[in-house]
């Protein structure tokens, strides 16, 4: 346990630097979208901003998530990390929706762009975006979903950066002012792409649908099997979180102890579909007349 709370403090650690390095870069890309001109460099100083809001979310989600159950919660916190992914990946959607709505407008009322502010400043932005998805990915986005958005976020960051960087250099060599425009909504594109991935997962959880890759008349299938189930019916799988799945089921039993039976399903969704935690109900099957 122990080991755990100081885990979790060193992943804290390494969220809160990047919340305070996100937020410095959003000031540095604000002023120099300003000073340029540009629109792309806006566009990712707001991504920036988003990326600090979405590992302030994630780690007040993790935070909650790690409660123990109690009264009133008896599956525990575990959901509030869901619910975190609910809401970056809204934000996510929210401000790629944002950003093409302005290079529209930038696009029909188009004007000069400093290319050498845009370059640096991206390039700045770049090492930065790579460093702050280093943090969050060692935080944990290997375990966790919800860390993974905010993992996301900061990797689509730093690609974001380097279309920056690309339309500045096209801005410099050619006066192609029109790249501006197109480097933002290429991010705002990848943006909501992901944004889509992960609203799906987190509504998907949320909604108890079966999770991804299972199937029930592959679980019902497979528990038949066993010596003594009769049958199987009332079949109920659904993901707690990002890690744990649950069963719940109703098994007719016939010629072998109930508490055997029951044994030895819980071996097979433990092995074959990696379900840990199952609720299983068993009624003696009527012979037929």
């Amino acid at each position: 346990m122990e080991h755990d709370h100081s885990r979790h403090d060193m992943a804290g650690g390494k969220l809160g630097l990047a919340i305070f390095i996100n937020v410095l870069l959003t000031v540095a890309q604000v002023v120099g979208g300003l000073l340029s001109g540009s629109l792309a460099l806006i566009a990712d100083a707001l991504h920036n901003l988003s990326d600090a809001g979405a590992i302030l979310v994630a780690a007040v989600a993790r935070k909650i998530g790690s409660r123990s159950a109690d009264a009133n919660m008896t599956y525990g916190y575990k959901r509030a990390e869901i619910i975190g992914v609910l809401v970056n990946s809204t934000t996510l959607i929210l401000v790629g929706l944002y950003l093409i709505y302005e290079a529209v407008n930038k696009y029909l009322d188009p004007r000069p762009i400093d290319g050498w502010i845009v370059f640096w400043v991206a390039g700045v932005a770049l090492v930065i975006d790579t460093a702050t998805a280093f943090l969050t990915y060692k935080a944990g986005a290997k375990e966790s979903m919800n860390i993974k958005a905010a993992f996301i976020h900061n990797v689509s960051d730093a690609l974001a950066s380097v279309a920056v960087i690309i339309a500045g250099i096209m801005i410099i060599s050619y006066r192609l002012y029109v790249f501006d425009v197109v480097a933002t909504i290429g991010i705002s594109v990848y943006v909501i792409y992901h944004g889509m991935i992960l609203l799906k997962k987190s509504i998907l959880i949320i909604m108890q649908a079966v999770p991804e890759g299972m199937s029930i008349d592959d679980i019902r299938s497979s528990l038949e099997t066993v010596e003594g189930v009769g049958g199987v019916d009332h079949i109920h799988v659904w993901q707690l979180d990002d890690k744990n799945v649950y069963f719940e089921g109703h098994v007719l039993t016939e010629g072998r102890q109930p508490e055997l039976v029951k044994e030895e399903i819980r071996s097979v969704l433990k092995d074959k579909f990696n379900i840990t935690h199952s609720t299983i109900e068993t009624t003696p099957k009527r012979s037929s007349p």
